[in-house]
């Protein structure tokens, strides 16, 4: 667990916990934990006992905003896409009047990349810390909804130039990752909607309004993912189409194959017979004849449905 003194933006190293129990005279406390620190920190900061098992839970925890007597608990879910794989991770905050308790189970990159904004923007307080956190949380959703269409983009590419087989599993699977996350961004959006309009004792009113802005973006985000969704069904319904497209290919061709031996089995047939009365076969030329004559017919034949263009 790491300590540390925000004032202004600048941090300072925190070595007692009982030093954050006690209100700062200028800048708040912020304790990033892990699970394991909850014991610890639970009877310090009455952090309450449902919050600190929604923590603790194995089970993936629904996006909310929990309202107790000195501190708020807040759940959101951070987004990854490593290897094409989407992940996410929840992000608990407990939110006080002189502290702020973050607590994950996994390294979160929002916690990291939120530290130069906290110098940048000078903050001291622990509400402008949840807003630059939660700002940060939803905009990497644009970031994993940009590599998402780049990924729909070339499968779409790969299927119209080489359909395969692969490509139905493929489709399949980033349609249920993308139906799994717009089922997550509803409850998240809400959440965000609660920090903009319920009135909330530890968080300003004036820094309260900005929240909208978080709102209108995580909708803008739940848009673009229903929209990804249909894309994921025309994607589905071009493979289909390339697919009997193909096939359809393929049986042109073995139909023009077989229309070419027609006439080459006809002449074979005939020959075939075994009548004594056959002049043919006592010419010694006659071989090489009917050889020729069906070499021709079946070259005539491939030209002329080369010019149809019927393979």
């Amino acid at each position: 667990m790491k300590i540390r003194l925000v004032d202004s933006g600048v941090f300072t190293p925190v070595e007692d916990i009982q030093m954050t129990l006690t209100p700062p005279a200028s800048g708040f406390y912020w304790l990033d934990a892990d699970v394991d620190d909850l014991a610890e920190l639970q009877p310090l900061f009455s952090l309450h006992d449902l919050a600190v098992e929604d923590c603790l839970s194995e089970e993936e925890q629904r996006p909310k905003l929990e309202i107790y007597e000195n501190h708020y608990f807040i759940v959101v879910n951070s987004i990854r896409f490593d290897d094409e794989e989407i992940f996410l991770r929840a992000l608990n905050v407990f939110l006080g009047r002189h502290f702020i308790i973050t607590v994950t189970k996994q390294k979160i990159h929002e916690l990291r990349s939120v530290k130069p904004l906290l110098w940048e923007d000078e903050v001291s307080t622990p509400d402008r810390f949840l807003y630059l956190l939660i700002d940060l949380v939803t905009d990497n959703y644009f970031t994993v909804g940009d590599r998402i269409e780049a990924r729909i983009e070339k499968l779409e590419e790969d299927i119209l130039m080489h359909t395969k087989k692969s490509h139905l599993s493929e489709i399949i699977g980033l349609r249920s990752e993308i139906l799994w996350l717009k089922k997550v961004l509803g409850p998240q959006k809400e959440v965000i909607n609660t920090l903009n309009k319920k009135d909330l004792r530890l968080i300003d009113d004036q820094l309260q309004k900005y929240f909208s802005d978080i709102y209108e973006n995580a909708v803008k985000i739940s848009e673009t993912f229903e929209t990804y969704r249909d894309l994921m069904g025309n994607l589905r319904e071009a493979y289909q189409s390339s697919i009997a497209n193909r096939a359809n290919e393929i049986m042109r061709v073995f139909t023009a194959i077989t229309t070419i031996f027609i006439p080459l089995t006809l002449i074979t047939g005939i020959y075939g017979m075994n009548f004594t009365n056959m002049p043919e076969l006592d010419w010694k030329y006659s071989y090489y004849v009917v050889l020729g004559i069906m070499i021709s017919a079946g070259a005539l034949m491939f030209y002329l449905f080369r010019k149809k263009d019927w393979i």
